[in-house]
């Protein structure tokens, strides 16, 4: 474990990760690939094989991750050459990095936007976890990541990149009178449905002037594999029904359907800053918004070229039918400060997917437009 550097309080930028890499506070199977760190977060590339398990699970303070997969596990993979893994499977797959973090270095993960936007649920489980997509300061140990898709079967294999990780040290959320300063400063949300306070609250579009009536998409069931490493391939009609709205500024949500929706509002994360999505109100269980929650430095930010980002939404509702209306507030941002200042923004030159995104699908799929 390292434990003679001292490291700045915030969420760690890109520079900060490599140097976890170099010291060995992140173990590495194989190097990084080139794009794989992000402005303030590392994306996760999948192992040799995958393991198709009985349940979900967690180890708990006494098991190792591997003592839980020989008493659980159905069959393995190879995913060297690529696999398909089957909708509402559960399937558990050692990552090619492992952690030995610092004293006072933690770390979180949480979906990619595209793999949220394909409705493939993953987490990232570690030895005595005791929860998900959380690992304690000074964790060491491997790293695995269970995947259940959930509308579409997907391609995977060796390298794959499905989720994304975190870095802080100390405390680096902003609280209220903080939002309210960067606000003022900065202009975190552009028309915003309410004050801005303990974060930035977003609420739903349902009106799609901008886009001639488009609100969203609705997922088409039995449909053809999705390789999660082809960008641009796929027509949009043959996965998803495009929502129009007819006049209405009501819609409802059909139980076990998944949607992609956007929101009202525009936001930006400035530089010096990341941001992440959280449930507007837990006590609130008819429907969940947005598996994948982290907003890198530079989303939406104009020199970075994203002027006017949209965040969009992954939608599922629950065990009910649910009536969603124009502006309700479905979200919130909150900000965290990073450790220092990034030397790369998201969007700016790195080839990122949904800078200045309005309404957007997965970059699996060819550009769509209503007509």
């Amino acid at each position: 474990m390292t434990t003679d550097k001292s490291w700045p309080e915030g969420i760690f930028t890109a520079r900060l990760i490599e140097l976890l890499a170099a010291d060995g506070a992140i173990a590495l199977r194989r190097p990084f690939d080139v794009d794989q760190v992000q402005p303030a977060s590392l994306d996760l590339r999948l192992g040799e094989v995958a393991y198709r398990i009985r349940a979900s699970f967690l180890p708990g303070p006494d098991h190792a991750v591997a003592d839980r997969i020989e008493e659980l596990k159905l069959h393995e993979i190879d995913l060297r050459h690529g696999a398909v893994l089957e909708r509402n499977c559960v399937y558990l797959v050692p990552l090619l990095e492992s952690l030995d973090l610092p004293e006072g270095v933690s770390a979180a993960a949480n979906p990619k936007s595209s793999t949220g936007r394909l409705d493939v649920f993953t987490r990232v489980i570690g030895d005595r976890a005791r929860g998900f997509d959380i690992l304690p300061a000074g964790y060491s140990g491997p790293l695995f990541l269970e995947i259940s898709p959930r509308t579409f079967p997907v391609r995977v294999r060796t390298g794959s990149r499905l989720s994304q990780m975190r870095f802080r040290s100390g405390e680096t959320r902003l609280g209220i009178a903080e939002h309210k300063a960067l606000h003022a400063a900065e202009t975190l949300v552009i028309d915003a449905n309410e004050e801005v306070g303990e974060g930035v609250a977003l609420s739903i579009d349902l009106k799609g002037a901008e886009r001639n009536g488009l609100i969203g998409f609705r997922s088409k069931r039995h449909t053809s594999v999705i390789d999660v490493d082809k960008k641009d391939a796929l027509d949009v009609l043959d996965f998803w029904e495009p929502l129009i709205n007819r006049g209405s500024d009501e819609f409802i949500l059909d139980p076990d359907e998944f949607y992609i929706l956007v929101s009202r509002e525009s936001v930006h994360v400035p530089p010096n800053y990341a941001a992440e999505m959280v449930p507007f109100d837990p006590l609130v269980g008819e429907f969940r918004v947005h598996y994948a929650g982290f907003f890198d430095p530079g989303f939406g930010h104009s020199a970075a070229g994203g002027t006017g980002s949209r965040a969009v939404l992954e939608v599922r509702s629950r065990e009910v039918p649910f009536l969603l209306g124009h502006g309700q507030t479905i979200g919130r941002l909150i900000y965290e400060r990073l450790a220092e200042p990034p030397d790369r923004l998201y969007g700016a030159g790195l080839g990122s997917n949904y800078q200045a995104q309005t309404l957007k699908l997965s970059k699996h799929f060819k550009a769509y437009s209503a007509s």
